[in-house]
């Protein structure tokens, strides 16, 4: 009897046409969407020492601001992860593109810290489902083979936007004012929600991917069933009873946290405790982005390459993820120096390990069952953004005198403990079969 494997590939051998590259024409969009999607978190970071100082905010208050976005983003992972099970990525990124932004929008013409956290809140609702949304994406338009580097490009959207939106967003408030950066940000989502409409479509539903790139898609892999089985609230238990999930879970916090510091407290870090003015040295400030962006794009590639050679998951999955893990806890370095050219470095050091962690998504596709891949993304994104709850708050209150020490120990520490969740609890690296 021929299983379903080998028809796959029987069909891959008779496709005559050239298969077109069609993949990689979404594979942008996501990218680009994944830019805007972190405009909109970073730009609060970069606007934190105007605006607490027009609001009189004070530390803890801040911290409270850059948290709140985490309260929402982390709770509702798991009903974003079921909607993108259920509706169309096309209609659902839409949605919730424009409705982030018109809440990006409105920050900028507000002054309650109340309707800020409430502001801040609603857009971690509408970005919940946006890398569960991505991740299915990375499932259906490529093979197991090449996925890690479709994650490695669209996942690097995150740091390379950051990288050089950071002097970007500091030059426009010190143009327009941090109420302005807000609408414009704001305004430049809201005009990429309808090119996302306009041109993403399903691989099945794409009129320029041709039969040839189908197939090679599916490229090992039985194919997928038509059917829509409805969600049954029994089905949550299948994200919860397997040990290896649970690894990753606890891994994707812990990665999750170094890059939160990134995103939140870092200019501030760098001004207060460093010296450090961005509104002068962008570039500098862009240095550690610039490192993790390498780190992910280095890390996607190589774990393809690896498997492509025939070295096994457990190497050329995870251990990118370990090394990444590894180098991130060298931030605690950073409490050593007072070179600003040093501090930089060993920050570039430990963003670059959490850029090389950052392909942890491909286990999703991996390790996750078929059927549940959205679900299962949602609650892998719902521990990675627990992290935005827990550090902004913490590092807040570790440094409400002005000293980033203890929270430099703190985010080193947490990097040390994904580090031995990947390596105790994860196993091995094979997709996760419900019985029947």
């Amino acid at each position: 009897m021929i299983s379903k494997k080998h028809l796959v590939e029987q069909q891959i051998n008779n496709t005559s046409d050239k298969a077109t590259r069609k993949r990689y024409q979404v594979l942008g969009l996501v990218f680009i969407s994944v830019v805007i999607n972190y405009l909109d978190r970073s730009n609060i970071s970069v606007a934190a020492k105007a605006l607490s100082s027009e609001l009189d905010l004070n530390k803890v208050q801040l911290g409270l601001i850059f948290s709140a976005f985490g309260w929402t983003y982390a709770s509702l992972q798991i009903p974003g992860g079921i909607l993108v099970d259920k509706i169309k990525a096309r209609f659902l990124y839409t949605i919730i593109l424009i409705l982030w932004s018109v809440a990006t929008l409105l920050q900028g013409i507000v002054s309650s810290f109340a309707v800020l956290i409430g502001l801040r809140a609603s857009i971690g609702v509408f970005e919940a489902p946006a890398f569960p949304i991505n991740n299915a994406i990375a499932t259906k338009w490529f093979p197991d083979e090449e996925r890690a580097s479709a994650i490695a490009i669209y996942t690097s959207g995150q740091y390379i936007g950051l990288a050089f939106l950071t002097p970007l967003l500091a030059y426009i408030q010190g143009e327009l004012g941090w109420r302005g950066l807000f609408v414009f940000s704001g305004v430049v989502g809201i005009i990429w929600a309808a090119v996302w409409y306009i041109f993403y479509r399903d691989p099945e539903n794409h009129k320029g991917a041709n039969s040839a790139e189908l197939v090679h898609i599916r490229k090992g892999e039985a194919p997928e069933k038509k059917e829509s089985k409805p969600f049954r609230w029994k089905d949550l238990k299948h994200a919860f009873i397997y040990k290896k999930l649970w690894g990753l879970y606890l891994g994707q916090f812990c990665l999750g946290s170094t890059f939160i510091f990134f995103l939140t407290w870092f200019p501030t870090y760098l001004e207060e405790q460093k010296g450090i003015d961005l509104g002068k040295s962008g570039f500098m400030g862009s240095i550690p982005f610039l490192g993790a962006f390498l780190g992910v794009i280095i890390s996607g590639l190589l774990s393809d390459r690896l498997i492509k050679k025939g070295v096994s998951k457990e190497i050329a999955r995870k251990a990118p993820v370990l090394v990444g893990l590894f180098l991130s806890g060298s931030i605690i370095l950073a409490n050593y120096t007072t070179s600003s050219e040093w501090t930089i470095a060993f920050l570039t050091l430990a963003f670059f390990g959490t850029g090389f962690a950052s392909i942890a998504w491909v286990f999703v596709s991996a390790i996750a069952p078929k059927e549940h891949i959205g679900m299962i993304g949602g609650v892998f994104n719902l521990m990675g953004g627990l992290s935005a709850v827990v550090v902004p708050l913490v590092v807040g209150i570790l440094a409400k005198d002005g000293d980033f020490e203890p929270a430099l120990f703190f985010i080193g520490a947490i990097a040390a403990l994904g580090f031995l969740a990947y390596v105790f609890l994860v196993g091995k690296v094979e997709r996760i079969q419900i019985k029947s």
